[in-house]
């Protein structure tokens, strides 16, 4: 499977609109950290990061409906984990109200929302976007070398 870097605009908000993600705080200027996976022309999946210095979030996990279950999103995920790494990242956190048990089995774990690091209380999807009801998880990535 093919892991590209840095999609177009257009291609995330479509994954994103198609899985009912949240869309509104995205622009091209912030898709520096996002990945997707598919050919150049038809991406089937897309991930992204938003890294504040040694912690952060993974964001915006979507797959077509039609290539899931291809480990297109466990592609992504193991991608998005390398890179994180290689950025000096020690935790990935993250929101989800659809996929929890899919990231318990990549390792990740819920964790109490007011122990989240400040970095991470302050972005949108946090405090804002994700409902409330949203499982917040973790993953430490330190000792751990990602698939």
């Amino acid at each position: 499977m093919t892991i590209f870097r840095k999609p177009s605009e257009p291609q995330v908000m479509k994954l994103l609109t198609e899985s009912q993600l949240p869309t509104a705080d995205l622009s091209a200027a912030n898709l520096e950290h996002f990945f997707w996976c598919g050919t150049a022309q038809t991406p089937e999946g897309v991930v992204g990061l938003e890294i504040y210095d040694t912690v952060a979030l993974l964001r915006s996990l979507a797959v077509a409906t039609a290539c899931r279950g291809s480990g297109c999103g466990k592609a992504l995920v193991a991608e998005v984990e390398r890179y994180a790494q290689s950025k000096g990242v020690q935790e990935v956190y993250l929101l989800t109200t659809t996929a929890e048990r899919f990231f318990e089995r990549l390792g990740y774990s819920r964790s109490a929302r007011d122990g989240a690091p400040e970095a991470i209380r302050q972005t949108k999807e946090f405090s804002s976007l994700c409902p409330s009801s949203s499982a917040f998880m973790v993953k430490d990535l330190r000792g751990v070398a990602c698939e």
